[in-house]
C-alpha cells in the first residue's frame, strides 16, 4: 500500500526514476479500487459517478508512474506512445515494463530506494 501512496504524493512527477516494484503494486490497487467501484456500479449510480471521478483522478499520475518506470530502464517517456499501436504497441509496452532497472545512475538519476 505504500508504493500506492508514494506515487500518488509523486502525483504529476514525469522525472527520476521507479521501481518495477512501484509500478506494479501501484498498478494493482489502482485496478483493484477500479474493479470495486466498477461492480458497485451496477447497484448504485453514486458507484458509477465515484469509478468516473476516481479514473480521471488517478489518470496523470498512472502516465506519470510509467514515464518514470521506463526511464528506470534508461528509455525515454515517449517509448509510453506505444500504447497507441493497436495491439503488438500495448504488448512491446508490458514487455518494456516487465524488464530490470538499469544498474547504476543512468540519464534519468539514481537508482530509486
Amino acid at each position: 500500500m505504500n508504493w500506492y501512496w508514494k506515487v500518488l504524493k509523486s502525483y504529476a512527477d514525469f522525472k527520476g526514476r521507479a521501481r518495477r516494484k512501484e509500478y506494479w503494486y501501484y498498478g494493482l490497487f489502482n485496478a483493484a479500487i477500479l474493479m470495486i467501484l466498477l461492480i458497485g456500479s451496477y447497484q448504485k449510480n453514486l458507484f458509477m459517478v465515484l469509478y468516473v471521478i476516481y479514473g480521471l483522478g488517478t489518470f496523470i499520475p498512472s502516465v506519470a508512474v510509467g514515464v518514470r518506470r521506463l526511464h528506470d530502464m534508461g528509455k525515454s517517456g515517449y517509448w509510453a506512445f506505444l500504447i497507441f499501436v493497436p495491439l503488438l504497441g500495448g504488448i512491446a509496452l508490458i514487455y518494456y515494463l516487465c524488464q530490470p532497472s538499469q544498474s547504476g545512475e543512468n540519464a534519468y538519476g539514481a537508482v530509486p530506494e
